[in-house]
C-alpha cells in the first residue's frame, strides 16, 4: 500500500527488535514467473564506493518519490533542504506523485534517455521485479555494506527488497533498495462517536460488523471510503481477508508458496462480507468515484464512524481531529493476535543508468540513517528504525500505532500487501474490487478473476 498512496506512503515506529523476530517470517519461494531474458543495466558501482560526497563536483541528483501525503512531504522537503545544506554540491530535483502516478509512469521514466537518480520502488513482482527484469535498478549491495544498512535493517525487511538479476525469484538475491518507513493498515475511529454509541473500539472483524450495523441503524455513516484511486481496494479487502483466512493462506497466495487458491473459503468469505458491505450501505454512496483524500477528509471532518487505511494517514487525521481519532487493528477472534497487512515502505532504489551513484547512496543513507528516522517521527511518520526514546503522548493516535504495530509484528501479524503477487495483479485485484463493491461481480467470480491471474503467473504464461 503500503499510499504502501499503497495507497501508502508510510508512517510506522516499531522496535527493530520486534521487526527482527515478528516480520514476515514466511520463507521466500522461488516464483516461476515470465520467462525471458534480463537485460542486466549497466551499472557504475564496479569500482571502488566513495562517500566523499564533496568531492564528486557539481552534480544535480533527481528523485521520484510517491511522498504526497502531509507527513512524508514535510520531512522529504526537510531532509532534501539538509542534504543540499550539508553538500552545497549538490542540487536535489525533486519529482513527487501519488503512488497511483508512480505506478503508471516511473517505467517509462526509467526507460527514458534520462531517467531519474533515486526513485521510490514498490515490492514486489509488478514494480521492483519487472524493473530488475529490465535492467533499469542497480543493486545496492556494495553500499549496505560501507554505509552498513546490512546489519541496521532486519532481514525480514531486507529480504522484501531484494531479488534476482532476472527479475523471477523475490526474496532473495540482490538487493536493491532500502525503504525508509513501516507500515500496517486497520481502524481510525471517532472516539466521541463511538462512545455515543456505546461501543469499545473495536478488536475483532466481528466486534467490527457489530459497530457497523448500530452506526447505520443509527443513521451514522459507518465507513468513509473512496475507491476512485484503486489503492484502497487492496487495503480494504486485505483487512477482511486477513481475519477470514488467516495468516497462512494469505501469504502462501501472495508468496507462491502453493496450496492455496484465490477461490478457497476464506477468500471467499472476505468478498462476501466485503460484498455485503457494500449492499448494506456501509461503504456510502458513489465510493468508486470518490477518491480516497475525499475520504479521508469526510472522516476527519466527523462525516463517518470508521476509515479503514493505513497508517500513513495519521499525519493528516492528528492535526485535524487532535486527541479525537484512535486506531486498531483486527484479529480474527477475541484473544488472538491482530492481523493485518503491512511491513514497510516502498524501496529507496537507484537507477541503473545514474551518472553519480555513490551521491545518490549517500543521499538515501541520508534518508533512512538514525537522522532521517528521527526527522520522520518529528513529522508524525512511522519510521522502519526509530530511536529508542521515541514515546508518542498517551491518547493520541500515535501511541494508538505504536502500540499496534507492537502487537502485530511480536505476535507474527503482519501480512504482505496483495499486489505484490503476480505482475499483473495490482491491476487485476483494483479492478475486481471496484466491481466487486459495485455489485458487477459475484463473490465467486471475484475469486475465479484473481486465481486466473494467479495461474497464469504460476504457469509462466
Amino acid at each position: 500500500m503500503t499510499e504502501r498512496t499503497r495507497g501508502r506512503s508510510a508512517r510506522r515506529t516499531v522496535a527493530a527488535a520486534a521487526l527482527a523476530t515478528g516480520l514476515l517470517t514466511a520463507v521466500a519461494a522461488c516464483s516461476p514467473g515470465p520467462g525471458g531474458n534480463a537485460s542486466a543495466g549497466a551499472t557504475r558501482t564496479a569500482g571502488p564506493v566513495s562517500t566523499d560526497v564533496a568531492k564528486a563536483g557539481k552534480v544535480t541528483l533527481t528523485e521520484w518519490d510517491q511522498n504526497t501525503d502531509p507527513g512524508t512531504d514535510a520531512s522529504t522537503e526537510a531532509l532534501n533542504k539538509a542534504f543540499m545544506a550539508k553538500y552545497p554540491n549538490v542540487t536535489i530535483k525533486r519529482v513527487s506523485r501519488s503512488f497511483s502516478d508512480l505506478k503508471t509512469t516511473l517505467k517509462l521514466a526509467l526507460s527514458s534517455s534520462n531517467p531519474p537518480d533515486v526513485v521510490q520502488a514498490n515490492q514486489g513482482y509488478p514494480d521492483m521485479g519487472a524493473f530488475v527484469k529490465a535492467g533499469l535498478l542497480q543493486p545496492v549491495d556494495s553500499y549496505a555494506k560501507v554505509y552498513g544498512w546490512d546489519t541496521a535493517f532486519p532481514s525480514q525487511l531486507l529480504d522484501l527488497n531484494r531479488f534476482s538479476t532476472d527479475g523471477k525469484t523475490w526474496k532473495s538475491g540482490s538487493l536493491f533498495g532500502v525503504s525508509q518507513t513501516g507500515e500496517i493498515v486497520g481502524i481510525y475511529y471517532d472516539k466521541a462517536k463511538l462512545k455515543s454509541l456505546g461501543l469499545a473500539a473495536p478488536t475483532t472483524l466481528a466486534g467490527f460488523e457489530t459497530a457497523l450495523a448500530k452506526a447505520k441503524s443509527s443513521g451514522l455513516q459507518p465507513i468513509s471510503y473512496g475507491d476512485a484511486d484503486k489503492s484502497p481496494g487492496i487495503h480494504i479487502f486485505g483487512v477482511v481477508q486477513a481475519a477470514t483466512a488467516g495468516k497462512a493462506e494469505v501469504r502462501k497466495l501472495v508468496f507462491d508458496e502453493g496450496g492455496a487458491k484465490w477461490t478457497d473459503p476464506g477468500s471467499l468469505k472476505a468478498a462476501t462480507t466485503l460484498r455485503g458491505w457494500a449492499d448494506k450501505g456501509y461503504l456510502g454512496s458513489g465510493f468508486n468515484g470518490e477518491s480516497k483524500d475525499q475520504a479521508v477528509a469526510d472522516f476527519a471532518a466527523g462525516k463517518s464512524l470508521f476509515l479503514v487505511d493505513g497508517t500513513w494517514q495519521a499525519a493528516v487525521l492528528e492535526p485535524k481531529m487532535k486527541t479525537n481519532v484512535g486506531f486498531t487493528a483486527l484479529s480474527p477472534a477475541a484473544g488472538q493476535p491482530p492481523l493485518t497487512q503491512g511491513g514497510e515502505g516502498l524501496a529507496w532504489a537507484m537507477t541503473s543508468k545514474s551518472e553519480h551513484p555513490d551521491v545518490a547512496a549517500a543521499y538515501i543513507d541520508f534518508l533512512v540513517n538514525s537522522n532521517g528516522m528521527k526527522v520522520l517521527a518529528d513529522h508524525g511518520n512511522l519510521p522502519a528504525l526509530p530511536q529508542a526514546d521515541y514515546r508518542p503522548a498517551a491518547g493520541t493516535v500515535d501511541a494508538d500505532i505504536l502500540a499496534q504495530w507492537k502487537a502485530v509484528s511480536e505476535k507474527d501479524g503482519l501480512l504482505p500487501y496483495l499486489d505484490y503477487t503476480t505482475p499483473t495483479f495490482y491491476d487485476t485485484l483494483t479492478a475486481a474490487v471496484q466491481e466487486l463493491t459495485a455489485g458487477q461481480l459475484t463473490p465467486q467470480a471475484f475469486g475465479a478473476q484473481l486465481q486466473s491471474d494467479y495461474a497464469r503467473f504460476q504457469q509462466g504464461s
